[in-house]
């Protein structure tokens, strides 16, 4: 790996970082000593700093030569609600929250590249640094974008960043268009007419009415989705009843959508919905159905990725860069950006072997080796991308 001495000399300072970060773990919304420290960080560094946007985000701002081109770099800042099991020193401090999916490392090396890129100066343009609350579950990306982010901090691209357990350190991976799928929440009410659990032919049943519709909310993906194409619908909670000899009068159900396509996306939202609400009538009972667009797919766009595998391949050299990694079904609130501006999701390995273990688990641990690598990446990327030469 070619790592910048400087960034090599920033190693530990970075660990002590992300070792504090790690000890005081805050959830979506609630980051606010991760915001101070964060913002203090950046203003010591001498950058314009602003706070508020999306309630904890905080944007650093650092411009250098007389170009006009900005690019925006991100990093998420949120822990998860999981009671750590880890006995380290550096373990979280507060019961029942964790960071267990490596956000403090992001975080860090994001800071690491701020502070070396105020150092050097060794580009022509402006570099948001963008850090962002929320990304678990409630998709803080979004919020600060509906708060104006691009607007008060216009950007011409937006890169982000994640680990990824159990692949060897020093090497990454990125594809281009989908490389996560989108992340929809559905709710769906069957009310019925309860009764007699010895009399059915006295009620109006929902629970198999919502057994019917379970079954036809999977024929979506086999008969609607083109077989080429990949999709998720995950019933994952059932309510209904309260004892064995009463049919209940309504039942409530709720789970998740996964999709890459926004077409497809669209398309389950119609189908469920016209499959619950059918069904439904068909027995003499009502179906409320409500659909959240939580995630959308994150897509990467063809020159971004090919300016961040460039970026990458120049630190641990082309076999080091996976160009066709395998997108997955899981969601990344970076997403909402990326509908905003064209830009890149890229993946930087955590390590594999004995002792690691993958992210929302209560054994989980950033590795601190990579934080230099992840530093110099941004720094790399940002003078790939802000060349002085070619302004």
């Amino acid at each position: 790996m070619k790592i910048l001495p400087e960034l090599k000399d920033l190693h530990k300072e970075m660990t002590d970082w992300r070792h504090r970060i790690h000890k005081h773990p805050e959830t979506a919304f609630e980051e606010y000593e991760t915001s101070d420290f964060v913002a203090e960080k950046l203003e010591s560094f001498g950058l314009e700093v602003h706070r508020g946007l999306g309630k904890t985000g905080v944007v650093g701002t650092l411009t250098s030569g007389t170009g006009n081109r900005a690019i925006g770099l991100r990093a998420d800042m949120d822990a998860l609600d999981l009671q750590e099991l880890n006995e380290f020193e550096h373990r979280s401090q507060v019961d029942g929250k964790m960071h267990g999916c490596g956000h403090d490392g992001h975080t860090v090396m994001l800071l690491g590249a701020a502070k070396h890129l105020s150092e050097s100066k060794n580009f022509d343009g402006t570099v948001r640094f963008i850090f962002q609350p929320a990304e678990e579950n409630v998709a803080g990306g979004r919020v600060m974008i509906s708060d104006g982010l691009f607007e008060k901090f216009p950007v011409d691209s937006v890169f982000g960043m994640h680990n990824m357990p159990g692949h060897e350190v020093g090497t990454f991976a990125v594809c281009k268009g989908p490389i996560m799928a989108s992340a929809d929440f559905f709710e769906a009410k069957i009310t019925g007419n309860g009764g007699h659990g010895a009399f059915p032919h006295l009620a109006t049943d929902p629970i198999v009415i919502s057994a019917e519709i379970i079954q036809a909310w999977q024929s979506i993906v086999s008969r609607n989705v083109d077989p080429l194409q990949s999709a998720v619908i995950t019933v994952a909670q059932i309510h209904g009843g309260h004892t064995g000899n009463v049919i209940p009068a309504e039942v409530l159900m709720s789970g998740t959508t996964r999709a890459f396509d926004p077409d497809v996306q669209d398309m389950i939202e119609s189908r469920m919905r016209q499959i619950a609400v059918g069904i439904a009538e068909a027995h003499g009972a009502t179906a409320e159905f409500t659909y959240d667009r939580r995630y959308a797919p994150t897509i990467n766009t063809a020159d971004e990725t090919d300016e961040a595998i460039a970026a990458a391949a120049k630190l641990v050299g082309n076999d080091g860069v996976n160009e066709n990694v395998t997108p997955v079904m899981g969601a990344e609130d970076f997403s909402w950006m990326l509908k905003e501006r064209p830009g890149c999701y890229i993946m930087i390995a955590n390590g594999s072997g004995e002792g690691s273990c993958h992210v929302h688990n209560p054994n989980y641990d950033f590795n601190d080796e990579i934080l230099p690598l992840g530093a110099n990446y941004w720094v790399e990327l940002t003078e790939r991308i802000l060349d002085r030469e070619a302004s």
